[in-house]
């Protein structure tokens, strides 16, 4: 039996076992991770730079911090600061006011009806603006004024209180406390850009919570009138106290313009 071998080079030289081929095989091992790019990392899922990872809300729409960063307590505190949240409450408080002036054949329970639904939407405006104070014991007098509001509201909207006397102490009674409650946060906030405006709002608010209860109305007619002047007065106070924000806001803006440049 021959055995067979395999056929000399031409050069006519014996090739040895290629050094290449009796090395062992080395399994792949996974890819090399970046040493500054931890798993679930926001520069590493997200794709996005380092300034985004370390300012969460700097980052896209998808980012997870810009969504988590922020509480319900901080989402209705930049609602209520916002002077167009303002603006809304003066709205809420002038248009029941002209109602009540211009409407026909007004009754008590249409004008009870009219004051109890503004006092249950201005509570909730009131509410959502307590929460734009930082402080915690700044957002006491707001959120006390908004209980007040939505108690009041739902007092009058009760048939059994739908009397001129109920009505009258009802209105003057809240307009004097909400009154005195923002005059003292008038007065005791530190960074106001706009508290003279705040401060007039408050007191006409108080002298309004005074005329209603110090002037008995007679009829029906007579406290519509007096109420609904009274509304339309207040509506314009937090309209004016709105849009003074609202050229706070625009002079900090243009100062924080002219700093950066």
């Amino acid at each position: 039996m021959t055995a067979s071998h395999d056929p000399a080079p031409a050069s006519g030289r014996t090739v040895g076992p290629d050094p290449t081929t009796s090395r062992p095989m080395v399994p792949p091992g996974p890819p090399a991770r970046h040493p500054t790019a931890a798993p679930g990392s926001p520069a590493r899922d997200s794709g996005a730079g380092t300034g985004s990872a370390a300012h969460p809300h700097t980052a896209g729409a998808g980012s997870v911090g810009s969504r988590s960063g922020e509480g319900p307590a901080e989402v209705l505190g930049g609602l209520g600061g916002s002077w167009t949240w303002l603006l809304g409450a003066a709205v809420a408080t002038i248009v029941p006011g002209i109602l009540v002036l211009v409407w026909p054949d007004e009754t008590l329970h249409v004008l009870a009806v009219l004051v109890g639904l503004h006092l249950l939407v201005l509570g909730g405006f009131r509410f959502v603006a307590a929460f734009a104070r930082p402080d915690h014991g700044e957002r006491f007098p707001g959120l006390l004024i908004a209980v007040l509001y939505v108690v009041a509201g739902v007092l009058c909207l009760r048939n059994p209180l739908q009397t001129i006397t109920a009505l009258a102490l009802i209105v003057g009674m809240v307009w004097l406390v909400t009154g005195l409650l923002a005059l003292y946060t008038a007065m005791s906030s530190k960074d106001l850009p706009h508290r003279g405006f705040l401060l007039g709002a408050a007191i006409l608010g108080v002298v309004a919570g005074v005329v209603v209860l110090a002037l008995p109305a007679e009829s029906a007619r007579a406290l519509t009138r007096l109420l609904g002047l009274w509304l339309v007065l207040l509506g314009l106070a937090e309209g004016a106290v709105a849009l003074a924000g609202r050229a706070a806001l625009g002079r900090a803006s243009a100062r924080r313009s002219s700093d950066g440049s």
